[in-house]
Parts: structure tokens; C-alpha cells; sequence
């Protein structure tokens, strides 16, 4: 695993924009090399000078539709996004995959995106990580050289959840050498960990910190979390851990081991026969289920939920289409959470637990962007415990 920064350091510059004269007003010059291939930024400041050199194009993995993995195509020359005035662009080191990559790859979502029906081509990618290379007249230049770690959910100024779009669906994403972003989705990032290990966090950590918000999970409770093995049961787990709760986990036998090093209280084999009796057996009724697989298992889960409990739910990996007595929701007066649009909150709450080692990473594997396709059918597996990242930049393309 290797550690892929970029050695940016933070400088006092003007606002970079692409009017001439705002730009020899301000110090900064613009020149295209010979080769037409980039353009060079100076950027002038009191103390000192730089120089930023951004392509005009660059390497992406771009999915033409939806299907299988024939559907990505490998391209060395695919344009740079260009920043509005509200966003920076970041020169992305890392990015990780997550199961929402191969639901809209393959146009399992209702309507084939998160928000709407996906335009083609489209980058995907939601687990940006990076240095900030340029920003938008809007942005405080200051921004330019910091690390950042992408929230993917990308608001409307309503406010409303359903004007709400995600990064790598109806936006392009990070697997790509630089992305667009808003400025408030771009987190600066006070952390020791590398650019893959954070990439680790964002779409499966702000997911499960979600679903544990919205059921307003707490101290001393019992969480019973399924499909514990994947990105977003590793993540309920220790952040479940951290309100002082006490986590019973399901997943295949032979993860049992790996599961419980990441904190579980209890780890129970899914497979086993009578797996709610034996959760009642260790907990006496759980008060929230955190539920990412649905499928076979739902009903008889749903029993173990104690009068009063939570459901909190944002997958279906195991099928979502599942049957719910009434008479159990009602009579125990149990409520039920989606968990999808996540408020601003939750994100700056993960940054923290970042920051202040709280939570851990957990990387099963890295892959060169060149190897996405490969990595997807890897991860689709699922014989892997914690995250597949990809690490962007032409010294891992080997």
C-alpha cells in the first residue's frame, strides 16, 4: 500500500480564471506548451511563485451503459472537467469501489442512477481522495493544495431530497485523474493515514454513520448488523462501537474471525440453522437492525427487534424484495429508516472519527485504474473482508 500524495503545499494566490486580462491583473500568466497538451498556471502571491501544470486531458474509466464490464472502456485522452465557480478540481490519488459502482453499472436502480436515469458517458467513482489543483471564482483561492476527502452527495440549494444527485451516477466521478466537485463537498483532511486508506471511508462509512443516525443508535443498545463482512457492515460495526454499543454480526463462516477483529461483540455464522433464535439467544431482542442484505433472512430477523426497537436500512444485496408482517411493525411499535440522502452532518461527523482515530480503515485490496474491470469482478466475489480502492496515477499503472 502506498501512500500517494503530491506534495502540494498551501500558497497565497489570487482567483485563477481564464479571462486574460483578470489574469495579468492579478499576477497570474497562462501558457500553453508546444505540444498542446496542457497549459501552465502561475500563480503569483507576495511570498512566492509556483507553478501548477493541469492537462488538458487525462486518463478515465468511462461506462458507456449499462451492462457488464464490456460496458467500461479504458481512455488516455478523455477531457478534464472544468470547474464552475462554485467548485474545485482535484487531482484525485485514490478512489474507492463500492457496490453502488456495479448497481448503476448494470442499472439495478429503478430508474438506472441514484437521482434519475444516468447520461452516458459517465465516470464513476463516489470515494474520491486528493490534493485540490484549482478552484472556481467563487471558491477562496487558500484552498488550492489541500487534501480532501469527497462527501459524493451533492445537494440541492432546496434542500430537498429528491433534487439530491451523487457523485460516479448523475455526476462524473473519481475514477478518473481529476474530478469537479462543489467546494463544500471537498473536506480538508488533518490525518496520517494515506490517500488509499482514506479512500476507504466515504460512500460505505457516511452510509452506515447515516442509517446508525437516523435510528439514533446509543449507548448500551444491541445492533444486530448483517452482510458484516462488506464496506458498510465493517463501518456499522466500529461506528456503532463507538456510541458504546454492543454489535452482533452476521456473516459467512469463513469471516467469522476477520468480523470479530473488527469489534463485534457476538459473530454468528448466517448460514446457521434457527439464526434468530440463536440472536435472541445472546441478546434477549436487539434495538436496532442494521440491515444491508435484506432477502431470505428478513422476516425472521425482523422478529428479533425489541417493542419500540428501529429498522435502518440502505441495501439489498440478498434481495429487495422481501415480505413484512404488519401486525410485528405496529403491535411493537418498531419504526423503519431508509437511509440514503445523507444531511451535511453525518459526513463532517465521519471527518471527525477520521481525524481523531476513532475508526479504522480496512483495505482488502488495491488495483490500478487501468485494472478497474478486473477489480469490479473481484469485488462482486465477495470473498473479501473490508475495501477494494483503486490508486490513480501513472507510477501504479505497472
Amino acid at each position: 500500500m502506498r501512500h500517494l500524495g503530491m506534495g502540494w503545499s498551501p500558497v497565497d494566490v489570487e482567483i485563477v480564471t481564464t479571462t486574460d486580462q483578470f489574469l495579468s491583473e492579478h499576477g497570474l500568466v497562462m501558457s500553453r506548451h508546444s505540444s498542446g497538451e496542457s497549459m501552465t498556471m502561475a500563480i503569483a502571491s507576495t511570498r512566492e511563485k509556483t507553478a501548477v501544470t493541469i492537462p488538458k486531458t487525462m486518463r478515465a474509466f468511462v461506462l458507456t451503459g449499462h451492462g457488464d464490464q464490456d460496458m467500461l472502456e479504458y481512455r488516455e485522452d478523455y477531457p478534464l472537467p472544468i470547474p464552475g465557480p462554485d467548485d474545485v478540481l482535484i487531482e484525485v490519488s485514490a478512489c474507492g469501489i463500492n457496490n453502488t459502482d456495479i448497481n448503476t453499472r448494470v442499472g439495478w436502480y429503478a430508474s438506472g442512477g441514484w437521482g434519475g436515469d444516468v447520461e452516458f458517458p459517465l465516470i464513476q467513482g463516489a470515494d474520491p481522495v486528493g490534493r485540490v489543483v484549482s478552484v472556481g471564482a467563487g471558491v477562496d483561492p487558500h484552498r488550492v493544495g489541500q487534501r480532501v476527502l469527497v462527501d459524493a452527495w451533492i445537494r440541492a440549494a432546496s434542500g430537498r431530497i429528491d433534487e439530491a444527485s451523487y457523485l460516479g451516477s448523475e455526476h462524473n466521478g473519481g475514477f478518473a485523474e481529476y474530478v469537479s466537485v462543489p467546494a463544500v463537498n471537498a473536506y480538508p483532511m488533518d490525518s496520517d493515514l494515506s490517500d488509499v486508506e482514506l479512500a476507504s471511508f466515504p460512500c460505505s462509512y457516511a452510509t452506515a454513520e447515516h442509517m446508525l443516525h437516523r435510528a439514533k443508535v446509543g449507548e448500551g443498545q444491541w445492533v444486530l448488523v448483517t452482510g458484516a463482512s462488506g464496506g458498510v457492515g465493517n463501518a456499522l460495526i466500529q461506528l456503532a462501537k463507538c456510541r458504546g454499543s454492543r454489535v452482533v454480526a452476521l456473516t459467512s463462516a469463513s469471516k467469522i474471525y476477520d468480523v470479530g477483529r473488527i469489534g463485534a461483540d457476538v459473530v454468528l455464522d448466517r448460514e446457521m440453522e434457527d439464526v434468530d433464535q440463536a440472536v435472541l439467544g445472546e441478546t434477549g431482542g436487539v434495538d436496532v437492525i442494521a440491515d444491508v442484505v435484506g432477502g431470505d433472512l428478513f422476516p425472521a430477523l425482523f422478529e428479533t427487534i425489541r417493542p419500540g426497537g428501529h429498522y435502518t436500512t440502505a441495501g439489498a444485496i440478498g434481495g429487495p424484495i422481501v415480505p413484512l408482517d404488519l401486525r410485528t411493525l405496529y403491535l411493537s411499535d418498531i419504526t423503519m429508516h431508509g437511509a440514503t440522502v445523507l444531511p451535511p452532518v453525518v459526513f463532517a461527523n465521519l471527518v471527525s472519527y477520521i481525524e481523531a482515530g476513532e475508526i479504522k480503515p480496512i483495505v482488502a485490496a488495491t488495483y490500478p485504474l487501468k485494472k478497474l474491470a478486473e477489480a469490479q469482478r473481484e469485488f462482486m466475489q465477495k470473498d473479501h473482508v473490508g475495501a477494494f480502492v483503486i490508486e490513480i496515477g501513472e507510477a501504479n499503472e505497472s
